[in-house]
């Protein structure tokens, strides 16, 4: 089956400030859609107002053809992965991975992913932040959410393991929406079907490297 989440007229201000204007776009389970933009444009504040903890000015949320506007409903379809870490540090991450899944297929499958059997018996607390963010990504996009935001996750990650998340979104694509933020942007490039930019609050189509270019968002190549 093929689940299908529709944002339109995204407006957001605070006070005279105005963050989203407009924003529109569609994501496909089987898709992942690129979300370019310079810090501060409203990628993040984006996900957020999908997720739910952030409430627009206006918005118009549709999952397969129905409104959605419930929190609960959202949380029920949509995974999250914010950029600031958000597990627990007292505890190991085999307990955490235990926590997350009660199926052994599911915690095989993270357990048995590159870095993982070397860090399954520390805290979390005894991790650097790219462990941490790797461990993570993999809890959120191994949940059974058919629509996935991730918020820059290579940031802070090891070359090897960008890879890694690289190969597995392209896998789980095939059952889910992606939508994924990140300044890596030809690592994101290379797996998205889909890409939008915000500039100046409204969201276009990006169909090719040199359109980020004349948005401003990576600087022309010098002759």
């Amino acid at each position: 089956m093929i689940n299908s989440l529709r944002l339109d007229s995204v407006d957001l201000s605070f006070g005279k400030n105005k963050i989203l204007s407009n924003v529109n776009f569609t994501c496909n389970t089987g898709e992942i859609l690129a979300i370019f933009g310079r810090n501060g444009s409203g990628k993040s504040t984006l996900l957020k107002i999908m997720f739910g903890t952030l409430k627009p000015n206006k918005i118009e949320f549709y999952i397969n053809n129905g409104k959605i506007e419930k929190i609960s409903t959202k949380n029920k379809l949509i995974a999250y992965l914010p950029q600031a870490s958000f597990l627990p540090k007292d505890i190991t991450v085999r307990r955490i991975i235990s926590m997350y899944f009660s199926d052994g297929e599911t915690q095989d499958k993270i357990f048995y992913s590159p870095l993982i059997n070397k860090i399954e018996n520390q805290r979390l607390g005894t991790l650097s932040l790219g462990e941490q963010k790797y461990l993570e990504f993999l809890l959120i996009i191994n949940l059974n959410h058919p629509f996935i935001l991730l918020d820059e996750p290579f940031a802070m990650i090891e070359p090897l393991y960008i890879e890694s998340i690289k190969d597995i979104l392209t896998k789980y694509k095939n059952d889910k929406g992606i939508i994924i933020t990140d300044h890596y942007y030809r690592d994101v490039f290379e797996i998205a079907n889909k890409k939008i930019i915000i500039k100046d609050g409204t969201s276009y189509e990006i169909l090719n490297l040199n359109e980020l270019c004349d948005y401003g968002y990576i600087p022309l190549k010098k002759n």
